[in-house]
This record gives C-alpha cells, structure tokens and sequence, in this order.
C-alpha cells in the first residue's frame, strides 16, 4: 500500500508539473507569435482607432489609449457626443452623455472589472506570475468546429480569463471573461482575428464581443488605425479636477 501511494504522489506531482510547463510553453509560443517579449516591452503606448457596428445597425467610432504601466482612455462617439472610460492607474471615472451624463463621474467597483483588464498594458499573460495570476492548460476545446487550445487564467481579484489559441499560430482567436460581482457571473466573449504586424507586433484588427449567452446583441469593432509609441501624457487619463476631491474619498471607502 505504501508503496502504491508513493508512486501515485510522484504521477499526480509529474501531472501537475507538466501541465505547469505545458502553460508555460503555451505562452511563451503565444509571446513570441505576436513578436517576441522585446519587442512587447519596447512599446511605451498605444492608440487605436476604428468602426464600431452594432445590433440595430447603427455605427459609431471607438478609440482607445494605453500607456504603461496601466493607464486606458476608451472612447465611443456617435452623433456628435462622446463617452469616455479612464483609468489613471488608481481611479477610474467615466463621461456617458448617451445616459444623460455629460459630467464626470467615478467609476464604481462592479463597473470597472472590464477597463482595469484592458488597462493592463501588454494582457494578463505576460508576467503574469509577478502580477498574482495563475495559468492552467486545460487541453484542446473547438470553435466553430476548428480545434484551439486552452488556457485559463485566474486574475488576481479572482476573476477568470479563458483564451484559445490557434494550434498553428498560437495567436488567441477568442477570449471569454467570467466576472464574479455581488454572487453573480458576468460572462463576456471577444472574438478575435485579422492580424497585422505594427512595429514588429501582431495585433487584431477584426473584434466581436458581447455577452455568451446572447450573441445577437454582438458588437463588431474593425480597426483601421493603430500607432504605437505615440507622445501621451498622463493628463489625458487623469480624474478631472471637478472630480480630484471625490476620489481620494472613494478610494479610502474602497480599502475598508
């Protein structure tokens, strides 16, 4: 019996420790498909711009700003008015006019699970240990028919990502998030596709998301502009001043 156990010890710790390597493998193909980690770490910022089509067939413009370590400004314009979504890397506030909104406001905690992911400049797998996250490969899954392979990643509030890669690539052609807010889950899909190589980077120029569980109300993001490197400040992500005495308060009512 003894010596039953022991060699079922050493199977279950050679299990664990090759899907360990097995992650690990898959991620360092993944990082070296969209350029390699020099090249990731060497962009400083990024601004996008592009078509957003959603369900109704209305269209609209998107934008979205990146600045390391974690700043986003993400905007969507349609008939002369703008919303804003920002994160300064401590705060996250907003501007919604399509609500009535035309004033800043912060950001509440159940809101921003979204932007904080898209704040992180180079995505939840790169570093992903020295950021609390953990990884599992959890083998082959299909799409649409076409094999992928998967990965989850727990973030390190306890949220998960999942990403299927592309076997031949090992680009990530779909992510699904799974956002745990006040005993409920929030379950998000992003298609991904159409890459294009921009300052030795691959990126996805062809973007579908919306909730899993209704696909019809999909929107579809075409980006038809990317640059990276361009001068950004941090001013451009920064709480507006009408909002500078609110947020210390929010914060503090935050960590208790």
């Amino acid at each position: 019996m003894r010596q039953f156990l022991i060699l079922l010890f050493a199977v279950l710790c050679c299990s664990v420790f090759a899907s360990s390597q097995t992650a690990d493998e898959l991620i360092s193909k993944n990082i070296k498909a969209k350029g390699g980690m020099d090249a990731i770490k060497a962009i400083k910022s990024v601004r996008m711009a592009g078509r957003l089509d959603a369900a109704g067939g209305f269209t609209g413009r998107v934008g979205q700003e990146n600045m390391r370590p974690n700043l986003v400004r993400e905007t969507f314009s349609l008939q002369g008015m703008t919303a804003v979504q920002a994160y300064d890397g401590s705060t996250a506030w907003q501007i919604q006019p399509f609500g009535g909104h035309k004033d800043p406001q912060l950001m509440g905690e159940d809101d921003v699970r979204d932007l904080l992911i898209d704040s992180d400049f180079d995505g939840p797998l790169v570093d992903y240990k020295a950021k609390g996250n953990t990884v599992e490969y959890l083998g082959h899954d299909t799409i649409d028919g076409d094999d992928v392979l998967r990965l989850k990643v727990t973030l390190k509030n306890g949220d998960i990502v999942y990403y299927y890669l592309d076997p031949d690539t090992f680009l990530e052609i779909r992510t699904e998030r799974q956002e745990f807010v006040r005993g409920s889950v929030r379950e998000n899909v992003t298609d991904l596709g159409s890459y294009k190589k921009v300052a030795g980077l691959m990126y996805p120029f062809s973007i579908a998301s919306g909730p899993k569980n209704d696909p019809s109300s999909w929107q579809s993001v075409t980006m038809e502009k990317i640059e990276v490197n361009v001068p950004l400040g941090s001013s451009e992500f920064a709480v507006p001043a009408s909002l500078s005495k609110e947020a210390p308060k929010r914060q503090e009512s935050a960590k208790q």
